[in-house]
C-alpha cells in the first residue's frame, strides 16, 4: 500500500502539500472540468533525491483517482511520475480542458 498518509490536499491554495522535517513539499494544480492540471511541483533542496517528490505525486494520484479526477501533468515531473508509472495512465485526460 502506498504511503500516503502524511499528504494534504490543501485546497484553498491549489495545492498538495508534504511537510518532511519541517519542510514543505508542494504539487501545485488548477481544478477544471473534472481534471487537476498540475502547474508545478517543488521539493526543498535538502530534501530533494530522498522520494519526497515521488510520495507527494503519488498522493495527489491516489487522492484524484477516489475523487474521480482526470490529470492534466502539465508539470515536467508529474508528466514523468506518470510515464514511469503505467498503471497510472489512466488517469490522464483524453480531452485537457487547459
Amino acid at each position: 500500500m502506498a504511503d500516503t498518509g502524511d499528504v494534504r490536499n490543501n485546497e484553498a491554495e491549489g495545492r498538495y502539500e508534504l511537510s518532511v522535517d519541517g519542510q514543505m513539499a508542494i504539487a501545485a494544480y488548477d481544478r477544471r472540468e473534472g481534471a487537476l492540471v498540475f502547474t508545478h511541483t517543488q521539493v526543498p533542496a535538502a530534501l530533494e533525491g530522498q522520494g519526497v517528490g515521488s510520495r507527494l505525486i503519488r498522493a495527489a494520484l491516489v487522492d484524484a483517482r477516489a475523487r474521480n479526477l482526470k490529470i492534466v501533468p502539465l508539470c515536467e515531473f508529474v508528466a514523468a511520475y506518470i510515464e514511469r508509472h503505467p498503471q497510472e495512465q489512466d488517469l490522464l485526460a483524453i480531452d485537457a480542458p487547459g
